[in-house]
């Protein structure tokens, strides 16, 4: 009998919002891609903790306000353009809220983005397996 495995973390944004941009993975670590999702706000939409971690960075960047979590492994979440609502060496927890989303991600089409990304180490991974997991546990046959 096989088992769905439950997610380790949850989605950054109440209800599960829709993906606008998927990940795009960069051919080289300086090459072009999208390293993260675009997942449709509302400005002033709640920014939650996709997992349980300490609040590493909240401030500007690029001119744009970021918050970046780091969690155990050596994830690192980051969520912009997003006012924080907790300062850096804040622990949250899962679903926590973090900060609020602010209108005008740049390509975003809809009223307002998040951009949501997770790197472990300096290496980008797509934020959406970290809420979708489709790996089964299956049982073989002891031939003991």
């Amino acid at each position: 009998m096989a088992d769905r495995l439950e997610p380790r973390f949850g989605w950054p944004l109440s209800p599960p919002p829709a993906v606008v941009r998927p990940f795009q993975a960069p051919a080289d670590p300086y090459g072009p891609g999208h390293r993260g999702v675009d997942l449709a706000a509302a400005p002033g939409q709640q920014v939650l903790a996709a997992g349980p971690g300490v609040v590493v960075f909240a401030g500007m960047v690029a001119g744009r306000p970021v918050v970046a979590v780091d969690h155990d492994g050596g994830l690192r979440t980051t969520y912009e353009p997003v006012t924080p609502t907790v300062p850096v060496g804040t622990q949250v927890w899962q679903g926590q809220p973090i900060g609020v989303v602010e209108a005008g991600h740049p390509g975003c089409p809809v009223e307002a983005c998040l951009h949501w990304g997770v790197r472990r180490g300096e290496e980008y991974l797509n934020p959406l397996t970290l809420v979708q997991n489709n790996a089964r546990i299956r049982l073989k046959p002891w031939d003991g």
